[in-house]
This record gives C-alpha cells, structure tokens and sequence, in this order.
C-alpha cells in the first residue's frame, strides 16, 4: 500500500474516532493528528519489538503543501490582503516576544536540571519555533562547539513540538470562543437561513465539472510558476520557501480572474485546499519517528509541560488580545500555537479544524503563514544569536 492511501485510511480512522471520542471532537483536534500519532505510536512499536525502522517517500508530501498553500492564494482577494497589513506587523512582534521568552524558559529549565545553558536553546526556539530544519542546522553547530547530543535533542524537541502544535491549538480556540461568547461566520450564515449543505447541493450543479476541471487547471499552474518564480528568484540570490511563491501567483491569478470578470469558484477551491492539507498533515504525523525521543525522558517531559504552558497563555493572553479579542484572533491564535510549538502546516491545520466548525477567516490564513514562512525564521536566527552572546558572557 503506498503512502497516499495509507494518509488516506488514517484521515477516516482520525474522524472515526474524533466522533466516537468527544473530548478529541469539542477540542478541535484535526482528525489528521489523531489517526497520525495513533500511526505513529504503532511505529514505535514496530521498532522496538521487531527492530524496523519505517520511512516514507515524502514527495507527494511537498507536493500537496503546494497545492494548499496555491488554494490560499486563489481564496485571497487584494482588499483582503490590504486589510491584514496591519494585524501582520502586530503579530510579527508578538512573535519576536515569544520567541523570548521561549528561549528564556528554555535556558532556566537546562540550568535548574544542572545543564550547560547552550542545550536550553535547543529546548527553546530553536527546536519548538524553529522545527526540524532549525534544530539540525543549529545542533551541528552545537555539536561542534562541544555540546554532545545537542542535535539529537533538537530533533527530539522538535517532533515534540510538532505533535504538542497539533493537540493544544483546538482547546485554546475552544477556550477564547466559550470564554468571550464569540462568533464565527458560520453562525452568522446560519441566521440568515444559509446552510452548509448548500456547498454540498452545488455539486448537482450541470456546470460543477467543469468548475473542478478549471479549478485543477489553475492548481497546476501556480504549482509550476511558483516553481519557476522560485528558481528565477533563486538565481538572484532570494531564497523563499517553495509554497510561498505558489502562494503569490495563486493571489496574482484570483485577483486576474476578479478583473476580467472570470472568478474562480470558491466551493471548489476550499474542497481542494481541505483534501490537500488534511492529507499533507496525516502524511507529515506518519513520518514522525516517536522512538527518538525515548532517552532523556524525565527531562525532556519537563520541558514539553512547560512549554506547552507558556504557549498557551501567550495565545490566550496576548496573542488573542493583540490582534483585536474577535474571530480572526481566536483562528490566529489557534494558528500561532501551531507555529511556535511546531511548524507552519501545523499552524494551518489547527486553523482549518476551527473555521470548519465556525466558519472562514481569510485575514488569519494571510497573515499567520507569512510570520511563519518569512519573519519567524528571520527574528528566530537574531533571538538565538542574542542568547548566544548573553551565555558566552555570563560562561566567562
């Protein structure tokens, strides 16, 4: 069985059990997570007993990463976009604040467990905020600085983040919305006698072929001028994630079409950026490799609690606060404990699991996976680097 069906059979075990198991549906949790991890504990099962070590071929993988971020894009409108400026300069600070005091806890847990500082980093941002990419890149250089095992425990903290990203973001968006009484779009919708069986009855539409063939045609498109824009880009020395530049000719399309008076069908490409996430996120929670972080355990869960703590008053308390105490911060703040304790994918998946239930939030879809594909990176690499300095300094 390859991996695209096997993504698959674990997205219905994950919707199966968040319906028979109510704690797992009234939190949000993507069902994509829950059949994962169960997938994923069964491989450590496999590799303890028989010793067997289980990997993928992730290229289907990075394609559909492709495809949901373009469905971001053609679901952008310009006025959309012009009205997340502001909320994206704000959460860019929150982010640099964060990453702080991530860092800070951090470097206090590794001194209290009598540690040199150096591996509180890689319990902080580096592994959390900074994922998998962060934690090899900046475990080697400690490594080579004399910090034995740094990169394997970046690793570990890493895939800790990952799945910790996909479970809490659910219970903070639950937590806001019951809290404040807030409502999403959904809710309104309702009221106004629109139901969410109306996406479903437009699939009787004579036309809806050829809305999906033309939506497919245009997928493919920004799949593959991304990829072009990427590279020429690259020449020129500017390097940016792949389903970044998928993401702008996405935006540059819907926009075209709103013009000339062709617009996309929004139906469709919601049904395809729901199948191309949900399946990236069940592919990505197979592939994690739980048995690595097996050594260190006692430690290792002080620091997951504890972050996990901070992450989610930081969400609930500043965060939500920030970006205006209303719908939007609710699904960015979900989102944003996603990407600090995770990676950007897990960041969207927490997003979707909320607006699926409540309703669409385009300006948190635009503003969350820019932190996380450009400024979180760039005020990371300066906040590690600022900690650096102060660890060397007080070591001398």
């Amino acid at each position: 069985m390859d991996m695209l069906s096997m993504s698959i059979l674990i997205l219905f075990v994950g919707m199966f059990l968040n319906k028979k198991i109510r704690i797992l549906g009234d939190n949000y949790i993507p069902p994509a997570v829950t059949g994962g991890l169960l997938f994923a504990l069964g491989t450590v099962l496999v590799y303890n007993f028989a010793d067997i070590q289980v990997e993928f071929d992730m290229r289907m993988r990075d394609l559909l990463l492709l495809v949901f971020f373009s469905t971001v894009g053609l679901s952008a409108r310009l006025k959309a976009l012009a009205s997340g400026g502001k909320a994206l300069f704000i959460l860019v600070i929150a982010a640099g604040a964060f990453l702080f005091l991530q860092n800070s806890l951090g470097v206090a847990i590794a001194i209290a467990f009598g540690e040199h500082p150096g591996y509180g980093l890689m319990a902080g941002s580096v592994a959390f905020a900074g994922g998998h990419g962060t934690a090899i890149a900046w475990g080697q250089v400690a490594d080579e600085a004399g910090l034995e095992g740094a990169a394997a425990i970046g690793l570990a903290f890493a895939t800790f983040g990952l799945v910790a990203g996909g479970i809490v973001g659910g219970p903070i968006a639950r937590r806001l919305i019951e809290r404040h009484g807030i409502t999403g779009p959904a809710a309104a919708a309702a009221d106004q006698g629109v139901t969410p069986a109306a996406a479903d009855e437009a699939a009787g539409d004579p036309g809806w072929l050829y809305h999906v063939l033309i939506s497919v045609l245009v997928l493919t498109f920004c799949v593959s001028l991304g990829d072009i824009v990427n590279r020429v880009l690259a020449d020129q020395g500017v390097r940016l994630p792949g389903f970044l530049t998928a993401m702008f000719v996405g935006i540059l399309i819907t926009n075209i079409a709103d013009v000339i008076k062709r617009p996309l069908n929004p139906l469709v490409i919601n049904k395809f950026s729901d199948v191309s996430l949900n399946i990236f996120l069940a592919m990505s929670m197979m592939a994690i490799q739980l048995w690595t972080m097996t050594g260190a355990a006692e430690a290792m869960m002080v620091v997951l609690i504890l972050q996990v703590l901070l992450m989610t008053v930081f969400a609930i308390w500043v965060v939500f606060r920030v970006m205006g105490s209303n719908y939007d911060a609710v699904v960015m703040a979900a989102g944003f404990a996603g990407m600090g304790l995770g990676a950007t994918p897990v960041a969207i998946a927490n997003m979707n699991a909320v607006t699926s239930v409540y309703g669409p939030s385009t300006k948190a879809f635009l503003v969350v996976p820019l932190v996380g594909a450009f400024f979180i990176d760039i005020l990371n690499a300066g906040t590690i680097n600022f900690f650096i300095g102060i660890i060397e300094n007080w070591l001398i």
